[in-house]
């Protein structure tokens, strides 16, 4: 009776502890956070409130990874002007100057024909679980699913440095 107790205890242990160990998505996820973090991307993780899309009743809500690229280069008075603007991959109506199956959510317009032209060479370069791209006076933020491997994170960030540089 004695060794059924302790067996008990043990495999009540045993579970407790591997119940709480990281999956090997979670696993994943901290090491590109922490591969970001040494490239100088802020991880954040936020909800999303998309529109409704073509066809949808109502807007979807989506918690996602936010990887935001800090804005250093820009003087007061670029950061005075600064017209923020924000695109995800959706099927609205307003879809003026992007490339396919992405949607402007705000900004429409903003954007000068070399800016566009760089934005829309970036959304040829980023994979599909990319869902969204905002731009602010602060930061270039990439809304991402985390499905890609380090490599994709570091095609990633050299792939938005033309929109940093070029102050899009």
């Amino acid at each position: 009776m004695e060794w059924l107790i302790v067996v008990l205890i043990f495999i009540s242990l045993t579970g407790s502890v591997l119940w709480i160990r990281p999956t090997p998505r979670q696993r994943h996820q901290g090491e590109l956070r922490m591969h970001a973090r040494k490239l100088g991307i802020q991880v954040q993780l936020t909800r999303v409130e998309l529109p409704r899309a073509r066809g949808e009743v109502e807007g979807e809500s989506v918690l996602v990874a936010a990887y935001r690229f800090l804005r250093t280069n820009l003087e007061r008075g670029d950061r005075e002007r600064w017209i923020d603007w924000h695109i995800h991959r959706l099927d609205t109506l307003d879809q003026a100057g992007l490339a396919e199956g992405w949607s402007w959510i705000g900004g429409t317009g903003a954007l000068p024909p070399a800016g566009l032209a760089r934005l829309n060479a970036l959304l040829q370069a980023v994979p599909e679980d990319v869902i969204g791209i905002e731009s602010t006076a602060q930061h270039l933020t990439l809304y991402w699913r985390e499905r890609g491997e380090i490599e994709a994170l570091d095609h990633l960030h050299s792939a938005v440095q033309p929109l940093l540089s070029g102050k899009v």
